[in-house]
């Protein structure tokens, strides 16, 4: 951050952002009771981003399996890590990991001399409180919103801790059906025996009745790494006729898998269908959707599925609903500023984006502030499944945030008055009032 750092403004400002009680708009934490009851040390960080940088670097899909594998010498993990992490660590997402390192534990690099320490003081972390410390003490984040991925935690949403956490729910399930085996999964998800599209939508509501009861603050929708996010309007006619298609072939006796009796291009109206079935569910219920956009996390994919751009039909359509879009679009950046300066129901969200490029999200705030109304901008989400990372993600927002209100009040376009008010509506007003947390952030 050069001189401005050194600024009283900036000081002054950081000061100021430091002090408020962040509202994370996006995490994928498991819980402390699920972390507690694995076996944690250093490379439970490759879980998640970093990990992503080292197989676009080079690293064996194979390599980066034996790096997880705690049964494994310590020594021989870092010997098979370190040439790679010559070349991650100067990443946003290396950054992450090392402010994390120097904060959380004192360990000042992740290195040859300092490894076997920082993996040490991590598996010792691991117990209760940790959270606590991390989250509450060290990390001021008030509350996380969560969107709990079941191949991370298991856990039922009524049973996360609403001491760190407001979970949402995710309906890609029914929005990526595809054959006969999604069905079956949701009819043990639901307890709702699917022969036909209406017994389909009976389980739908089934999930959002039962999520509800278990408090959720909003739907999550994540197809886009798998499909675009342009969502057709489809007859009911249209869609059960492809129900019926896909439905046809019976699941082989242990497989998991089958030929789909349909092609991917052939179910997606039926997709589309189900797609606006929960929009109008989510406005039902009164909860705001947040989606996927932008860069996929993991190696190789189509990009251009997340373009923002592709929701604009359901921006129109559907003016009462609420879409927060997430991590600024990145590529799309200003895609999104021109759909939330547009749009009266579109939000923009800077989850994930300063784990991604610090300069990346520094332009998007200076374009957000400049182009989309105050209240319509939701300052930090982690994105994190291990807690040492959205605590890092946080301080790194922090300290990116108070640059670009520092050079706003620098170069006259706002006062310091201003940005301080700015800072508080971006990490905590907006999201408060957007997912009616009231109640739970007193």
């Amino acid at each position: 951050m050069g001189d401005l750092q050194q600024t009283e403004l900036y000081r002054r400002l950081r000061a100021t952002v430091a002090d408020i009680p962040l509202i994370d708009t996006h995490e994928h934490l498991m819980s402390e009771e699920t972390r507690l009851g694995q076996e944690i040390d250093f490379f439970h960080w490759m879980y998640h981003y970093a990990s992503s940088d080292l197989l676009s670097s080079g690293m064996s899909p194979e390599i980066l399996q034996r790096l997880r594998d705690t049964k494994r010498p310590l020594n021989q993990r870092w010997a098979e890590f370190a040439p790679v992490w010559a070349n991650a660590r100067t990443t946003a997402y290396g950054r992450v990991l090392l402010r994390a390192a120097r904060d959380l534990f004192g360990i000042p690099d992740i290195s040859e001399a300092t490894y076997q320490e920082l993996s040490e003081n991590i598996r010792t972390s691991n117990h209760s409180g940790w959270y606590q410390f991390v989250l509450k003490d060290k990390g001021k984040i008030d509350l996380a919103i969560l969107d709990p991925i079941d191949e991370v935690d298991p856990t039922p949403l009524e049973r996360f801790n609403r001491h760190f956490f407001a979970p949402v729910f995710r309906v890609d399930s029914y929005i990526s059906v595809c054959n006969r085996v999604d069905l079956t999964a949701l009819e043990g998800k639901t307890g709702v025996s699917i022969h036909s599209l209406d017994d389909l939508l009976r389980a739908m509501n089934r999930d959002f009745e039962r999520a509800t009861a278990a408090g959720v603050v909003g739907v999550k929708v994540g197809v886009a790494y798998s499909r675009p996010l342009r969502f057709e309007k489809v007859s009911k006619a249209d869609a059960e006729r492809l129900f019926n298609q896909l439905s046809r072939y019976p699941i082989v006796s242990g497989a998991t898998t089958q030929r789909p009796p349909v092609s991917w291009t052939e179910v997606r109206p039926l997709q589309d269908y189900l797609l606006h079935e929960a929009i109008r569910r989510s406005l039902e219920y009164n909860l705001p959707i947040q989606v996927h956009t932008g860069l996929q996390e993991g190696n190789g994919n189509f990009i251009a599925n997340a373009n923002p751009i592709h929701l604009v039909n359901l921006c129109v359509e559907y003016g009462d609903a609420r879409f927060d879009i997430f991590h600024a679009g990145y590529p799309y950046v200003s895609e999104v500023a021109t759909m939330a300066k547009n749009f009266p129901n579109v939000y923009v969200d800077m989850c994930w984006v300063y784990a991604i490029s610090p300069w990346v999200a520094r332009r998007a705030l200076h374009e957000f502030i400049e182009t989309v109304p105050a209240n319509k901008i939701f300052g930090f989400g982690g994105d994190y499944i291990f807690v040492e990372g959205a605590y890092a993600h946080a301080e790194m927002a922090r300290d990116n945030l108070s640059r670009v209100l520092a050079e706003k009040v620098m170069t006259g376009y706002l006062r310091e008055d201003e940005a301080c008010t700015l800072a508080h509506k971006l990490l905590r007003t907006n999201a408060v009032r957007f997912y009616g947390l009231q109640d739970l952030v007193r």
